[in-house]
Parts: C-alpha cells; sequence; structure tokens
C-alpha cells in the first residue's frame, strides 16, 4: 500500500471534439494551474479558447477541493482524517463508501495483499518505530451508510492505493458531462476517453522511477495505473509499498502496470499485484472484468 499521493501531479487534457460539434480552431489551448490533493496541479485542453475552458476549470477545481474533503490524509476536517482520528465516522460520503466497497473486493481477491488499514505500520516505519505492533487488519473494519467504525484503538486508513484512481475517475466523467469526448487526463493514474484528433487511439507509456521507457501501448475508453516499489523509499530504504501480511516492503524491482474500464480498479490492483508473485497476477486479474496486466517486472 502507498503512504500518499505525489506531491507534482499534471493533469494533461487533449480535447478533440465538444458533444456540440468538432473544434476547428485546433490552435486553442486553454492552462489551469491550481491544487489537487495538496499538491501543485496543472491542466491543458487543446482545442479549446481559455474563455471557453474557464467554467470547465472552476467545475473540476470545486470537485477536486470536495474529493480533498473526503479522502485527504492531512487536511483537517476531512472525512479520512476525522475517521482515523476518533475510529468512527458518522454518516460517510457516498464516494468513500464505494472506495471501501472496492477495497473489500480487492482486499479479498488479493488475499490480503490489498489493504488500505497499513496506515499505522506506515507511520511507525517513517517513525522508525517498532513495527510488529502496529494496529492493522481489514477484518477490524466495519462501514455502512450510517458510519465507519475501527473494532481496534490506534486503527487508521491510508486510501492512497486507490484514491488517485478514483479520484481521476471523478474529473473523467465531470469532463465527460462537459461534453469533452476524446481526451487523456494524467493525473498520476491516466484516463482515456474516444480517440486523438486524427482518430487513433491515445498512447501512454510505462515509465520505470528512474526514467525508463519499459513499454508503450494504446488506450481507448480505458485507464492505466502504474506502482512502482522503488519509487519512494521510507524509513531505512523499505519501499513505500508495504505488505500488511508481514509488514515487509515490496521488493524494490517491482514494476506493475495495470489497464481497466476505470482508474480506481487499475490503481488498486496495480499497488496489490506489487506485493504478490507474478504467478499469481493472472487469478487476481480474472476476478475484475475488463482488467489486463499490461507490464510486471
Amino acid at each position: 500500500m502507498t503512504s500518499r499521493l505525489p506531491r507534482r501531479r499534471f493533469l494533461a487534457i487533449s480535447a478533440a471534439c465538444l458533444a456540440a460539434g468538432p473544434v476547428t480552431a485546433a490552435a486553442h489551448q486553454a492552462r489551469w494551474q491550481g491544487r489537487a490533493m495538496g499538491a501543485s496541479a496543472h491542466m491543458v485542453i487543446s482545442g479549446l479558447p481559455q474563455s471557453a475552458a474557464a467554467p470547465i476549470f472552476a467545475k473540476v477545481e470545486a470537485e477536486l477541493l470536495r474529493l480533498e474533503a473526503i479522502f485527504s490524509l492531512y487536511q483537517p476536517g476531512a472525512q479520512l482524517v476525522r475517521l482515523n482520528a476518533q475510529g468512527h465516522l458518522r454518516a460517510p460520503a457516498p464516494e468513500l463508501l464505494d472506495v471501501l466497497s472496492l477495497s473489500a473486493s480487492l482486499n479479498t481477491a488479493s488475499h490480503g495483499a490489498f489493504d488500505p488499514s497499513i496506515q499505522p505500520l506506515w507511520q511507525a516505519l517513517a517513525l522508525g518505530q517498532e513495527t510488529a505492533a502496529a494496529p492493522r487488519g481489514w477484518h477490524h473494519l466495519r462501514y455502512d451508510s450510517q458510519e465507519i467504525r475501527f473494532l481496534r484503538p490506534g486503527m487508521a486508513l491510508t486510501l492512497n492505493g486507490i484514491a488517485q484512481g478514483y479520484i481521476t475517475d471523478k474529473i473523467a466523467d465531470l469532463l465527460r458531462a462537459e461534453g469533452l469526448q476524446n481526451l487523456l487526463l494524467d493525473m498520476g493514474e491516466i484516463a482515456a476517453m474516444g480517440q486523438r484528433p486524427e482518430g487513433r487511439p491515445w498512447q501512454a507509456g510505462i515509465v520505470s522511477p528512474d526514467g525508463d521507457l519499459r513499454a508503450r501501448l494504446s488506450l481507448s475508453d480505458r485507464a492505466l495505473a502504474t506502482s512502482a516499489a522503488a519509487g519512494t523509499l521510507v524509513g531505512n530504504g523499505t519501499s513505500h509499498i508495504l505488505d500488511p501480511r508481514n509488514g515487509e516492503g515490496a521488493q524494490p524491482s517491482r514494476l506493475v502496470s495495470v489497464s481497466a474500464p476505470r482508474a480506481a480498479l487499475a490503481d488498486g490492483l496495480s499497488t496489490a499485484l506489487c506485493l504478490l508473485p507474478k504467478p499469481a497476477a493472472p487469478a487476481v486479474i480474472a476476478q475484475f472484468p475488463g482488467a489486463r496486466l499490461e507490464y510486471s517486472s
């Protein structure tokens, strides 16, 4: 499981056409800069003048702020912050329940490798403290539309191994509702809708932490997520992707890319598969229709 979202993020959107008709002024390019989950974020929409894109940018910014107030690990008052501090949360947001439901499916499919209750273990490791006693375990979590509750004291969740993909999906849904039919959205996880302006599928690269291009693939109406064990190291050089079953980090050489119809699923699967032996991947992937393992090292 990952500890936190990357500090830098780029939302790159190439719009080939709108619902109202094709964009003819290809030279237009609208730009936005702001914050997303506490980090600097940038967006570019090709094919639209700044004046036409401004209302879209405003809606994206409002949606990012709304989602941050749910999923942030650090923003005072965020639902996840309140849950971790109090051990329970009444009237959780539907979006939070969506992510917990998918997390439960991933936890079962991965035989416990995917487990958002890893947060206390990560905190202990980051602070150089004893990790063996860090309270965790997905089966110690209860949730429904009325309340989320931990059954053990000291538990906490991090949804950073899946929330980034979920947020990507929500922004893609918003842009689709605004009439953008063909676009590529990159928020750390990639969502491709439709096609490139010339009618070909979007192209995405799978890149290692040191910048080595490992693979290139075509995407159309699919999302791609990549998890790299060596992307961030904590404590004594342990990977930030931690195995809740034994407290150890993923092998530094592990780099996994998964594509799926939705970015949240691709995100969660790529995280889980970093912690599982390569031969286990097909059986896990097969439990989620439309998901594909694109790369594994």
